[in-house]
């Protein structure tokens, strides 16, 4: 997607669902979560990107346990506000994860069809624990059983972009998290 000018881009941001301020606050709250579940036992961050990487860079600097940080790439929109129904892991991750207590960071979870398919090939390699902190969750929306171990906030069914999470690549770089106006 490209945009006729600076003005068409920032027309599609409708308004701001989630302020950075509120962001920064359940940032910590995770962070404490994390370190309560861990207790000092070193853990594996495994972000879905790409949305996730910001949400993930933000979250393990609130984390006081060990942790390493490991990334894989999971698909199913393509470049639509409308999950496709299938799902591509584009990348998968380099470390064997039978040894570690693995936390998959997610952006988003809509339908659960991404996150589902990230959580069994993870839990075929028999991590020491597995547990799932969401930035979001959309319930309403959700196609396939699944909920996380803890989301930072529950939307409504809105298309939403900013703080990782784009539309057709753009937006990731928002520090807030806004309605996209189609």
């Amino acid at each position: 997607m490209r945009f006729k000018n600076e003005d068409d881009y920032k027309q599609r941001i409708k308004r701001v669902v989630i302020s950075k301020a509120e962001i920064n606050q359940k940032l910590k709250s995770a962070g404490k979560y994390i370190d309560s579940i861990y207790d000092g036992r070193p853990i594996l961050l495994v972000s879905v990107l790409k949305g996730a990487f910001v949400f993930l860079a933000d979250l393990c600097r609130e984390v006081s346990v060990p942790c390493e940080i490991a990334f894989m790439a999971a698909k199913s929109y393509f470049e639509d506000t409308k999950s496709s129904g299938s799902v591509a892991v584009t990348m998968d991750i380099a470390q064997d994860v039978s040894g570690y207590h693995v936390v998959i960071v997610e952006d988003i979870i809509d339908t659960g069809r991404t996150l589902s398919e990230v959580i069994k090939l993870i839990k075929a390699r028999s991590p020491l624990s597995l547990h799932v902190v969401t930035l979001l969750d959309k319930p309403s929306r959700r196609v396939v059983e699944l909920d996380a171990d803890y989301s930072l906030f529950t939307i409504p069914d809105l298309f939403v972009i900013g703080y990782g999470l784009d539309f057709g690549e753009y937006y990731r770089n928002l520090p807030y998290i806004a309605e996209y106006a189609e």
